[in-house]
Order: C-alpha cells, then sequence, then structure tokens
C-alpha cells in the first residue's frame, strides 16, 4: 500500500508540473511580498496627493492592434495583457511593454545548401507570422522578432539538406508547408504563431544550368525523331492501303490523274502535263 501510494503520488506530482508547463505564465507570478506591498501603497498614496500632475502619468493608451504586458515590482500582474483603449497603472511601481499583434513578414536571405544528392543550391525565401500571446512573447524570449528571424534560416537549411535536387525543384509547396511546420511548433512556447512560409527563388549553378539545358534539348529533339518516325510510318500505311484500291479499280487510277492535272492547273497555269499510258511506253521500250 506505501509503495501504491508513493506512485500515485509521483503522479500527481508529474500531472502538476506538465499543467504548469502547459499552461505558461501564472495570473499572477508569485506575491509581493510585505516590502512590495508596502511600496504599492506609498505609490498610491502618492498618486492621490499629487492626482492633478499623475494622472497624466497613470493613464496609458494602447492602440487596436496592440496589447499592453503589465509589470508590477517587476512582476507580470495578469495573465491576459492590456488593451485596445485606456489602462491605468502606477507612476512609480509599474511598467509595460508594448506587442504587435499584427503580421509580420520578412525575406530570409539567400541560403547557399547542399542537397541530398550534394548539389550546391542557392535559396531564399519569405515568412509571415504574428503575435498569438503577447505575455510569453515578452517573458520566454528577449527578441521574439529576431529570434524567429534567425530560427527560419537555420529551418531552411535543415529542410533543404534532406531534399533532392528534383524535389527542391519541383516540391515547392511540400517544402513549404514542412518548413511552417517546424517554425510553428518551435516558436509556439515563444508566442509566435507562423502562417505562412514561401520558397521564392531557387539558383543553380551556372554550369549546371547549362547541363539541364543540354539534357533537355536532346530529350526534346530524341521526341521529335520519334514522332517523325510514327508518322513516316503512319503515311507508308495509309499509301499501301491507297495503292490496294486503286489496283482493284483501273479506272481510280484515271480519276487520279485528273485530280493531279486540276492541282497543277491551279497553282501554275503554263504548265501542261499530258499523262499517257504506261501501255503505250511500254510498247516503244521493247522496239
Amino acid at each position: 500500500m506505501e509503495m501504491e501510494d508513493q506512485i500515485e503520488s509521483q503522479k500527481r506530482r508529474g500531472q502538476s508540473k506538465d499543467e504548469l508547463i502547459s499552461e505558461g505564465p501564472p495570473a499572477s507570478i508569485g506575491s509581493l511580498g510585505c516590502v512590495g506591498w508596502i511600496i504599492v501603497i506609498i505609490s498610491g498614496i502618492f498618486t492621490v496627493c499629487l492626482f492633478p500632475i499623475t494622472i497624466w502619468f497613470c493613464l496609458k493608451i494602447v492602440q487596436e492592434y496592440e496589447r499592453a504586458v503589465m509589470f508590477r515590482l517587476g512582476r507580470i500582474t495578469d495573465r491576459k495583457a492590456k488593451g485596445p483603449g485606456i489602462f491605468f497603472i502606477m507612476p512609480c511601481t509599474d511598467s509595460f511593454v508594448k506587442v504587435d499583434l499584427r503580421t509580420v513578414s520578412f525575406d530570409i536571405p539567400p541560403q547557399e545548401i547542399l542537397t541530398k544528392d550534394s548539389v550546391t543550391v542557392c535559396v531564399d525565401g519569405v515568412v509571415y507570422f504574428r503575435v498569438s500571446d503577447p505575455i510569453s512573447s515578452v517573458a520566454n524570449v528577449s527578441n521574439a522578432d529576431f529570434s524567429t528571424r534567425l530560427l527560419a534560416q537555420t529551418t531552411l537549411r535543415n529542410v533543404l539538406g534532406t531534399k533532392n535536387l528534383a524535389e527542391v525543384l519541383s516540391d515547392r509547396e511540400g517544402i513549404s508547408h514542412s518548413m511552417q511546420m517546424s517554425l510553428d511548433e518551435a516558436t509556439d512556447n515563444w508566442g509566435i504563431k507562423v502562417e505562412r512560409v514561401e520558397i521564392k527563388d531557387v539558383k543553380l549553378p551556372v554550369q549546371l544550368q547549362r547541363a539541364m539545358a543540354a539534357e533537355a534539348e536532346a530529350a526534346r529533339e530524341a521526341r521529335a525523331k520519334v514522332i517523325a518516325a510514327e508518322g513516316e510510318m503512319n503515311a507508308s500505311r495509309a499509301l499501301k492501303e491507297a495503292s490496294l484500291v486503286i489496283a482493284e479499280s483501273p479506272s481510280a487510277l484515271q480519276l487520279r490523274y485528273l485530280q493531279t492535272l486540276n492541282t497543277i492547273a491551279a497553282e501554275k497555269n503554263s504548265t501542261i502535263i499530258f499523262p499517257l499510258p504506261m501501255d503505250v511506253l511500254s510498247h516503244f521500250m521493247k522496239k
């Protein structure tokens, strides 16, 4: 029984630890303590005594697209950020940090990457992200914007390093989705939501471009020769069938003569052709 109680208590401690980690910053991070409350009370009395003057230092305004993370004696006062609109602070004990919630875009500088099949390419892209949790973006990382930019560069290298050149050139959408998932998972603790990642350009070495162009040209020439050969084969079959039809009917040959004369007369009126039967020529050739 004692062993089971110990196991259950360890489980409860593990669950409470996981809950604290998943919940992020608590609503009130620790108590201010006796000295802290004394300082807050003194600050309140000072604010009330100098009310006409301190009112201009106590009222703050944040825009619709901003939120304010409040600190009182260095501690976050509330789980939820302040704003938008007007809010009140104590002039001596409170401070706040403004966080912009609008979507931010930045270009990933061109990165020279060695692909899985040992080809060096230069790739750049663009990332769109926004702050989803203002408190986490202030309390968990010193500079969320700069950290996200550096992480995007390393993620681009890591993802493309596992791809072949053909996959890099053809599967850009899959690579962008994979990068978005990796960045979103890595920046979740920072209060950052990665909305979209796009690969802008893939630059190949000049020699590799020439080699690929020569390969594509050779493939096109090969296909052209195959198509021409198939056309000649189909034409020879059609001529064979036509010759069989003409051989069955002697009058068809005469009609073919007349059709040829009509075609030549339409193009060159000064040219006159007299068809002669082959029997007449064979008679002269025997003599």
